[in-house]
């Protein structure tokens, strides 16, 4: 530590000294933490491990390793604090599952077979809904808007250190089925899944929601285990999409809290790992359809989901 008072001159003979055992003590604490190595940085920021300087006789005798491992401890541990401070998703996984596929219009024979979802048989996946067409803009549709929104979320998740699975990136002529698309979810042993969606309600009906898994236990259904944690990322994403956004809860489903639970959709029915349907405007009203055709205003509702799902995975 800096002086910050003043002391007498010493005398020459007593200067030299006094000199000579502090570059001694200097030399022993340098060998000492360039041989421990943990607190250096590699190019990624993380601690990594040099390979130390010969060591002198005189700073081996000065100042013993052990002295000097506490120090580098704590460096090491501040580093990869540092490190990780802009990455509060490492080490978790989410699974983000675009709802329909813009192919699904052309496969509507493939998509209509049923599928078991525990409770009944329901069709594999459905074209999903779209803007109307006017005379200046073509109709803007669900598969294409969901595709879009899951991308942006799965950069801003990739980017906040998450692994990220989509249930599918339009790489397939139409689906995954609904059955599948819960399977995929929870094979990937995921921390939450969200399906990202837009509504296909009256002009009038406005806003997002939230739906989240009833509690269900019949043939391949059972959402006991989910059903706590599935309400609590619902609550977390609906508060953050909310800020993010601008917009306000649906005006027609959910009593203004945002919320819906519903007991009729495979996709919850079948998850194991906590799981939400993120309605995120009606594409058959106006003005809710003009936000959702907005590229802006879709990097908004990715970075409310990113947001609602950082804050349930304590990020």
């Amino acid at each position: 530590m800096p002086n910050d008072h003043r002391k007498t001159a010493p005398r020459p003979l007593a200067l030299a000294l006094a000199l000579a055992g502090c570059c001694a003590a200097l030399a022993g604490c340098g060998a000492s933490r360039a041989a421990d190595g943990s607190d250096a940085l590699d190019a990624s920021g993380k601690s990594g491990t040099q390979s130390p300087p010969p060591a002198t006789a005189s700073a081996s005798a000065s100042t013993p390793a052990s002295a000097s491992a506490p120090a580098s401890a704590t460096a090491s541990a501040a580093a990869t604090a540092s490190a990780s401070a802009g990455r509060p998703l490492a080490g978790r996984t989410v699974v983000v599952d675009p709802g329909h596929n813009p192919g699904n219009f052309r496969h509507t024979r493939e998509i209509n077979e049923k599928v078991d979802i525990g409770t009944a048989r329901k069709e594999c996946d459905t074209t999903g809904t779209s803007t109307n067409a006017t005379a200046a803009r073509a109709a803007y549709t669900e598969a294409a808007f969901t595709l879009d929104v899951s991308h942006r979320l799965r950069d801003l998740l990739t980017a906040r250190g998450a692994k990220v699975v989509l249930t599918h990136d339009a790489d397939r002529p139409f689906g995954p089925c609904i059955d599948e698309r819960a399977r995929i979810g929870n094979e990937a042993r995921p921390d939450a899944v969200v399906s990202v969606h837009a509504d296909g309600s009256a002009v009038g009906n406005r806003g997002f929601h939230v739906i989240l898994p009833a509690r269900v236990h019949s043939g391949a259904a059972d959402t006991g285990a989910i059903v706590g944690p599935s309400r609590a990322l619902g609550e977390d994403i609906a508060d953050r999409f909310g800020r993010a956004t601008g917009t306000k809860p649906s005006n027609y489903i959910g009593s203004g809290t945002g919320l819906d639970v519903r007991s009729d959709l495979g996709g919850l029915n079948l998850s194991t790992v906590p799981k939400v349907f993120v309605e995120c405007g009606n594409m058959r009203d106006p003005e809710d359809a003009a936000l959702l055709s907005s590229a802006a205003w879709r990097q908004k509702a990715a970075q409310g989901l990113a947001d609602g799902i950082e804050s349930y995975l304590g990020g």
